[in-house]
């Protein structure tokens, strides 16, 4: 009778400790991909000054967009990305703009077309942070989305259109 109740109490506590483990694995964060693990620990110059640092976008889906001034269709999309930003912020997104670009031509740029979004300096590095989060090309306009983890959910080469980020916007991140 002992030697049946020390085997019912050991097997109860085995698979308690089984269950919790279970659940912890379940609850735990996820480790992030390598390209995002890159860029959450990236640091960008702003064109104004100053550093913006990744992590403080952290935590809410982020809209990134690789850009130059000297690129057409990266200007071309521009209000539309501006438009998704105000639409979309109150649902929690932001969208930075990263530049291929240097700090003087992006300076000029934005008094000429303010946006409402936070951009900052890439530089010619810019294109090889693309390639590592999935531009193999290393053409511009490059977009990535980052869910609220902080992993990769989408990308897109070339210029987005405002309906295409709507449709982005709406899966929440």
């Amino acid at each position: 009778m002992m030697k049946r109740r020390t085997w019912v109490i050991t097997a109860g506590a085995g698979a308690a400790l089984l269950g919790g483990g279970l659940a912890w694995r379940q609850h735990r964060p996820a480790a992030l991909s390598e390209p995002a693990q890159a860029f959450w620990s990236a640091a960008f110059e702003r064109p104004e000054g100053g550093q913006l640092s990744m992590r403080e976008l952290a935590g809410r889906p982020l809209l990134l967009n690789f850009w130059a001034t000297w690129c057409a269709p990266c200007v071309k999309e521009m209000p539309e990305l501006d438009q998704f930003q105000r639409e979309f912020q109150a649902k929690g997104w932001s969208v930075l703009g990263l530049a291929v670009d240097s700090a003087a031509p992006v300076r000029e740029f934005l008094k000429k077309l303010p946006v409402g979004f936070p951009i900052a300096l890439a530089g010619l590095t810019g294109l090889e942070l693309t390639r590592k989060l999935g531009n193999l090309q290393g053409g511009l306009p490059f977009s990535v989305a980052f869910d609220r983890s902080g992993e990769i959910s989408w990308r897109k080469l070339g210029p987005t259109n405002l309906a295409e980020l709507r449709l982005l916007g709406g899966t929440g991140g």
